[in-house]
């Protein structure tokens, strides 16, 4: 059977995303009324017959639309009375505010605490609020293995070989079509299949450093970003980051005045663990101080397309035009965690990451990027995410609901619009690391605030991933968890 080019309207391209029927289209048109606040929690929506005039579609859209909010838990229905907003919290608790602090630079030297914490969650019976990863529930791993078997027996061998270094023509080109519906037109020899993101952003950190030299960092920041600032030698400046604004670009600005900074290394949407994202002007601004500086940035991406609104964020690298920013992307979060398919769009810097790959690890797995590739042509990729999305954002609303229920009111929290990470800022007396081990005991893995700085700060923080179907058992975690706080 003749199966179409991936150029050529493939079903889940996103030159041509997967049709939303109306219901699903009007659906969409009421979260984001609620999740602007537009439609506030206990506010009653539009009756079926009001809201069929109103907005032009049948009565049969409303229902089924009605009915789709009510199944991600973001209205309920009440017995003769109608449909109402959700009132998940009814005692929010308030942001935590980040103050700015001169940058410093410091060694790093945080392997050993970071793998204590991961030790913790290869327990299958411990609730993985510590995890780095969503639910492998919420992927569809059955329609990715049949893509892997149809993928695996139209391989040629002559493909196997010729695209090892830089990686898979079709799947490449698939990524470079998603580059360019975001505003992005990418060569697609700027692109790199790697080993996951992680395999890229080592190989872009290798080419724009050496050791001993400094790179600008988040604080927190995500711990393997410390992780492999300490395994090649090099030294870390600590920037602020805002829960909602992301980067400090003063600071920023100050440190790059006043240090020899060789890269940044920041993720300007959805940060891990903070979940801030940056706005498009503070994305250009900071676009044009590294280019000032003439300092490249190295843009991790993964959690891109985990979004909670109907617009992606632009990447930094939308405002590139001197190849100044390496972006680098991965199905390991949104498709295919167990795949360790990545990449990289290198910038000025795409042939030297192109031959330090072939110089370490070659090539990731062929058959996976070809499965990764036959999925995103046929597969319904973009159905998939908005699945995705809507569990997690509902999940999330769990979480916070549950935390403002057992946590003390002096604790602070995030909101993020997008991802699976909720950062948790506890009364100044609590010890994350022992809250851990107490938490630990009790058969609940978090993530203490340390293993997130090269400094060890944070120490009353802690990291929940929100990313696993929301139940019984997470219900009673929470109520564990802040008992444990309290006891503090």
């Amino acid at each position: 059977m003749h199966r179409r080019d991936s150029l050529d309207c493939a079903t889940s391209s996103p030159l041509n995303p997967d049709k939303m029927k109306r219901y699903e289209k009007f659906a969409d048109e009421i979260a984001e009324l609620i999740r602007t606040g537009v439609l506030a929690p206990g506010q009653k929506l539009p009756s079926v017959r009001h809201a069929s005039r109103t907005y032009g579609v049948s009565p049969s859209t409303v229902f089924q639309a009605y009915y789709l909010l009510e199944s991600r838990g973001q209205i309920l229905a009440r017995a003769r009375s109608g449909y109402f907003v959700r009132e998940l919290a009814q005692r929010p608790l308030p942001e935590p505010e980040i103050s700015a602090r001169e940058a410093q630079t410091s060694e790093v030297d945080v392997s050993a605490l970071v793998f204590s914490v991961l030790g913790s969650l290869k327990d299958p019976d411990t609730v993985p609020f510590g995890s780095a990863f969503p639910s492998p529930d919420l992927f569809p791993l059955a329609r990715l293995a049949r893509s892997m078997g149809h993928a695996v027996r139209e391989l040629s061998p002559h493909a196997v070989i010729a695209d090892m270094t830089e990686g898979n023509a079709d799947l490449r080109r698939q990524i470079a079509l998603r580059y360019m519906v975001s505003g992005v037109m990418l060569p697609l020899e700027e692109l790199v299949i790697s080993n996951g993101a992680l395999e890229a952003l080592n190989l872009c950190l290798q080419c724009v450093t050496a050791p001993g030299d400094l790179v600008a960092i988040e604080a927190p920041a995500f711990y393997a970003t410390l992780q492999v600032l300490e395994r090649l030698k090099l030294r870390a400046v600590e920037i602020p980051v805002h829960p909602r604004e992301g980067i400090d670009l003063a600071s920023l600005e100050d440190s790059l005045a006043r240090l020899p900074i060789k890269a940044c290394w920041f993720m300007s949407s959805l940060q891990n663990p903070l979940g801030a994202s940056m706005g498009e002007e503070h994305k250009r601004a900071l676009y044009a101080l590294l280019q000032r500086h003439q300092v490249p940035l190295i843009e991790d991406d993964v959690y891109a397309e985990l979004y909670f609104g109907s617009q992606p964020p632009k990447p930094v690298k939308s405002f590139d035009r001197e190849g100044l920013v390496m972006h680098c992307g991965s199905f390991s979060k949104c498709l295919a965690p167990g795949y360790r398919v990545g990449w990289v769009a290198g910038g000025r810097w795409a042939e030297q990451i192109r031959r330090l790959k072939l110089m370490t690890t070659l090539s990731p797995s062929v058959p996976a990027q070809a499965a990764i590739a036959d999925y995103l042509q046929h597969g319904g990729y973009d159905r998939h995410l908005r699945k995705l999305r809507h569990a997690l954002e509902s999940q999330q609303a769990s979480m916070l609901a549950s935390a403002a229920r057992h946590f003390p009111a002096s604790t602070r929290v995030t909101r993020p619009g997008g991802g699976y990470f909720l950062w948790f800022e506890f009364p100044e007396q609590v010890d994350s690391l022992r809250l851990f081990q107490l938490a630990l005991a009790q058969g609940i893995s978090l993530a203490p605030g340390p293993i997130f700085s090269a400094t060890r700060r944070f120490r009353n923080c802690a990291r929940l991933n929100y990313g696993h179907p929301w139940d019984a058992p997470s219900e009673r975690a929470m109520e564990l968890l802040g008992r444990i706080v309290d006891s503090f």
